[in-house]
């Protein structure tokens, strides 16, 4: 039961564009739409932005270190309304916070279908059981000698493993460990470009083979 091809999976459901590309009015969709804008894995770039600036390993963020964050990324977005959208996440008024709650936020409403089809891959992929994907789990599940680099000598075994992973990460501070979090928030980018619910799980059980 290999596992098909990294760009096969990686740019399933990539191709059609996100609908009414940043003419919302609501800051947190205006945030949404330009981390979408940024490709399928958007939203994980901007989670990855913030847990690098998470020195001291809280996973919570100050309105300055959220602000700082958002421009890092390149976020196209006013002070003012950077401001609205951390005091909707920051229910208690506490002046922080949690960013695993932020990003939930972020993600594109999905139904629970779509959510249990993307949980399912994800255990298919994390053979040992323990919450992240790495190039151990890959081993037993992907066959790395079908992919073309490989096949020219270009590409040792673990570089495709590696180029597998990296597929799910954020182009930023790629680390070559995946977890259901980062996994959920990547195809929450694909999700998003598609609009019935069928054909995105047809497409998640194709690609993945469940």
């Amino acid at each position: 039961s290999a596992v098909p091809v990294p760009h096969d999976v990686a740019m399933a459901g990539t191709a059609r564009p996100v609908p009414e590309m940043a003419q919302s009015t609501d800051p947190i969709e205006k945030l949404r739409l330009q981390c979408l804008a940024k490709g399928s894995a958007g939203i994980k770039g901007l989670g990855r932005t913030f847990r690098i600036m998470d020195d001291d390993g809280s996973r919570t963020l100050d309105f300055k270190e959220f602000l700082k964050g958002l421009h890092e990324y390149g976020v196209n977005m006013d002070k003012e309304e950077a401001l609205k959208i951390f005091s909707l996440i920051d229910k208690d008024g506490g002046g922080t916070i949690d960013f695993d709650e932020f990003l939930q936020a972020l993600r594109p409403p999905m139904s629970s279908a779509r959510k249990q089809v993307i949980a399912e891959a994800f255990r298919k992929l994390d053979r040992t059981g323990d919450g992240v994907v790495t190039i151990e789990d890959l081993q037993s599940v992907y066959n790395a000698s079908h992919h073309p680099k490989y096949k020219t000598g270009q590409w040792t075994q673990e570089q495709v493993f590696r180029a597998f992973l990296d597929s799910f990460d954020s182009p930023y501070e790629k680390d070559g460990k995946v977890t259901l979090e980062e996994f959920t928030n990547y195809y929450s980018g694909v999700s998003a470009s598609i609009d019935s619910d069928s054909y995105f799980l047809e497409m998640m059980r194709n690609a993945w083979k469940l």
